[in-house]
C-alpha cells in the first residue's frame, strides 16, 4: 500500500510538533512544510526530511492530507483551500475565528467528501480517555484552565484560544444542549477577552462553571465532575485522576462511606494519538475521532458565551 503524502501548514510550535509526529509514522511521507516565513519552514523541513514551501496553495495536487497549524484567523482561508482541492484536513483548534466560518468549512468538507478532523487534543488525553467509562450523568462540572501570558494564540480571544478545550471535553463526556449561558470576560493585556468565566446550564440538568485565563501567574488545568455516585478530579498538569465513590453506610451508621481511588495514567502522547487517528481515518475513509459536527457544537457554544459577555458589558 503506497504511503500517504502529508504536509503541515504553519511551522510554528504546534506545526513543528505535528510535523515530527507525521515523520514518525511508517505509512506516511511528510512531503512538505509550508510557512510564509520560508526560513522557519526550511528549518523544520530539514529536521523532518520534508521540502519547504512558502505558499500553501502550491500543495494542491501534491499531498493527500494536511495539518493546518497556522494562526487562528487564517484557519478558514487555509482549510477551505485544501478541502476544495480534495485534500483531507486536520485543523488545529479553534475551528475558525467565527461560527459562520466554521459552518462554511463543515459545508465544504461535506460537499467534497473530505475527512475533516478538528484538533481538540484533550480528547486524546489519557485522563479523558479513561473518564469515558467513568463519567455517568454528572450534575456539576467545574473547570479551571489558567496559563501565563504568551503572544501565541492572541489573534483570538481566550474563549477560542483556551476555553474551547473544556467545552469540547464537557460536550463529549456529557452530551446535551445548553439551555442557558451566563458569562463575563475581561481584556487585560490584549484588545480582546483574556480572562473569562462561563456558567452553563444544560438540558440534562448539568451545570458547568468554567474559568479560563491566559494572564495567570502559573499554569493550572483541572476539571472536576460531581455525579450521584462519585466525585472525579482531574489534574492535567500532575497527570492525576482521583475518584471518590459513595458506598452504602456501614451497619448502624447514618452516612455512606467514601472510598478513594487514584488512576495511573502512564505517560501517553496525545498529539501522536491524534495524528495517528487522523491518518487512520484518511486511509479507511472513515469518520474522524473529532468530527466537524463536534467542532461546530463547540463553536456554537463559544458564540453564545461571547454574546453573553457582550450583553453583560453593555448592560453594565
Amino acid at each position: 500500500m503506497p504511503k500517504l503524502r502529508a504536509a503541515v501548514i504553519g511551522a510554528g510550535r504546534l506545526g513543528s510538533l505535528h510535523a515530527h509526529k507525521y515523520a514518525a509514522i511508517d505509512q506516511v511521507e511528510l512531503a512538505y512544510v509550508a510557512d510564509i516565513a520560508l526560513d522557519r519552514a526550511r528549518k523544520l523541513a530539514a529536521e523532518t526530511g520534508a521540502q519547504a514551501i512558502a505558499d500553501y496553495r502550491n500543495l494542491q495536487g501534491k499531498v493527500d492530507l494536511v495539518s493546518v497549524a497556522s494562526p487562528s484567523v487564517t484557519h478558514h482561508e487555509v482549510a477551505a483551500a485544501m478541502l476544495e482541492a480534495g485534500v483531507d484536513v486536520l485543523l488545529e483548534k479553534p475551528m475558525a475565528a467565527s461560527l459562520a466560518e466554521a459552518r462554511s468549512l463543515a459545508d465544504l468538507a461535506r460537499k467534497h467528501g473530505r475527512v475533516f478532523q478538528i484538533g481538540h487534543l484533550e480528547r486524546f488525553n489519557p485522563a479523558i480517555v479513561r473518564l469515558r467509562s467513568i463519567v455517568k450523568e454528572p450534575r456539576f462540572v467545574e473547570c479551571h484552565r489558567l496559563a501565563p501570558f504568551t503572544e501565541r494564540g492572541t489573534d483570538v480571544d481566550v474563549v477560542l484560544d483556551l476555553m474551547v478545550h473544556d467545552l469540547d471535553v464537557i460536550l463529549s463526556l456529557a452530551p446535551s444542549d445548553a439551555v442557558s449561558v451566563e458569562a463575563v470576560g475581561v481584556a487585560v493585556l490584549t484588545d480582546s477577552i483574556d480572562v473569562a468565566n462561563a456558567r452553563l446550564r444544560f438540558k440534562s440538568g448539568l451545570i458547568a462553571n468554567i474559568s479560563t485565563s491566559r494572564v495567570a501567574p502559573r499554569r493550572e488545568r483541572k476539571i472536576r465532575f460531581f455525579q450521584p455516585d462519585a466525585y472525579i478530579s482531574v489534574d492535567y498538569e500532575a497527570r492525576r485522576v482521583q475518584i471518590y465513590r459513595k458506598g452504602p453506610p456501614p451497619p448502624g451508621a447514618k452516612f455512606p462511606i467514601i472510598s478513594a481511588e487514584q488512576l495511573d495514567l502512564g505517560e501517553g502522547d496525545p498529539l501522536a494519538d491524534e495524528v495517528r487517528s487522523f491518518v487512520e481515518a484518511v486511509r479507511a475513509r472513515g469518520t474522524p475521532a473529532v468530527t466537524a459536527e463536534d467542532g461546530l457544537r463547540v463553536m456554537e457554544l463559544s458564540e453564545r458565551i461571547r454574546e453573553s459577555m457582550l450583553t453583560d458589558t453593555t448592560s453594565g
